[in-house]
């Protein structure tokens, strides 16, 4: 499970991710990320922590079906927050084949766009 300070929740950090950050789609997803505004090496300042949030529509499935994909998307983003800027926001976006794929098909997708977000490299 995320932690619930990893979570995003508030309808502006949402927006904030979408319309400001970077954008990678995959052929199951689509992850949007705004790298931290902060300076982490300000004086008398934390980094705050990086915050995902997922956006599963109708499209993808039933509730069960809703559900189950985000439930899978939170346990695999759990294991990568470390890996990104502190104070990003970040915003996974299912598209519909996301319900029938397994959870190996949508770590790949996940790996593969958080690699091109970061600069790792990748094809278009």
């Amino acid at each position: 499970m995320l932690p619930t300070e990893h979570r995003l929740r508030r309808r502006e950090d949402f927006a904030t991710a979408v319309r400001r950050g970077r954008r990678a789609g995959r052929p199951l997803l689509v992850v949007h990320l705004r790298s931290g505004a902060t300076d982490p090496h300000a004086p008398g300042e934390s980094a705050p922590p990086t915050r995902a949030g997922f956006v599963v529509s109708k499209a993808v499935g039933g509730a069960v079906v809703r559900n189950k994909v985000k439930r899978r998307l939170r346990h695999l983003i759990r294991d990568r927050v470390p890996l990104l800027p502190p104070g990003s926001l970040v915003v996974v976006r299912a598209l519909p084949g996301a319900g029938d794929a397994d959870h190996a098909q949508l770590a790949r997708d996940l790996d593969a766009a958080l690699q091109r977000l970061l600069g790792g490299g990748g094809t278009r």
